[in-house]
């Protein structure tokens, strides 16, 4: 399985709000088991989505501080099921940017329906921690046609 969970940024503002969309693979492999008849995307995998979008709006400031991690789930809640091929509409809020740790409140919405939302906290890691090639090149693109310094 990939685990790049976020297809597109629509709109973000760097440390303060992201807008992005993801849809399901119908082919993902962990469909046969979760649940055979019934495959719909588990919640872990949701709050991932929703953390990988808010995490962009904090990478965007470019500080020295690093890149955000996901490192506690405050709060997740999950309405309705999500199924192999629903559009998934990703808004992440951040709540709270300080040097150590940031805090975003997150939805993902279906066919414009809140079926999920969380609350994470992030802590950063040395971006030089990462294997040399790491870039995000989605965040980049991103970035670079918006006119936002890389």
């Amino acid at each position: 399985m990939r685990f790049l969970l976020v297809d597109h940024i629509d709109e973000l503002e760097p440390g303060r709000r992201v807008l992005a969309r993801s849809t399901v693979r119908q082919d993902l492999a962990l469909f046969e088991d979760h649940f055979p008849g019934f495959p719909v995307m588990p919640g872990v995998l949701l709050t991932e989505m929703m953390g990988q979008a808010a995490a962009k709006a904090l990478d965007a400031e470019r500080q020295p501080r690093g890149k955000a991690l996901l490192a506690k789930i405050l709060s997740a809640s999950f309405r309705d099921w999500v199924r192999p091929g629903d559009e998934c509409i990703l808004r992440g809020t951040i709540s709270a940017n300080e040097a150590r740790y940031a805090n975003a409140d997150c939805e993902l919405e279906v066919r414009g329906r809140v079926v999920a939302q969380c609350r994470l906290m992030f802590t950063f890691m040395p971006v030089e921690k990462f294997a040399p090639s790491f870039r995000d090149a989605q965040l980049d693109a991103f970035l670079a046609k918006s006119g936002e310094p890389k």
